[in-house]
């Protein structure tokens, strides 16, 4: 199992819809809105390190509202 974080900009005022859109997508744990630097941090669960990819890259990177995002993949 694979365990990523995916730290998430968003555009203002859209963190609120962003969540539960994040939170919808397949592997995704748990999605914060949080204060700092990003505006939400999702934590996804998947089998594969392309899994990963899949989600952050090509599904929260879809996502309108969603500005930039950063992914770390715990290593324990």
């Amino acid at each position: 199992m694979v365990t990523a974080f995916v730290m998430i900009k968003a555009n203002t005022g859209e963190a609120d819809r962003l969540r539960d859109d994040i939170l919808a997508i397949e592997g995704v744990e748990s999605t914060h809105i949080v204060a700092g630097d990003v505006d939400l941090i999702a934590k996804a669960q998947v089998e594969t390190p392309a899994a990963v990819k899949e989600i952050a890259a090509t599904q929260i990177q879809g996502i309108e509202g969603v500005e930039d995002t950063q992914t770390y993949i715990a290593m324990d």
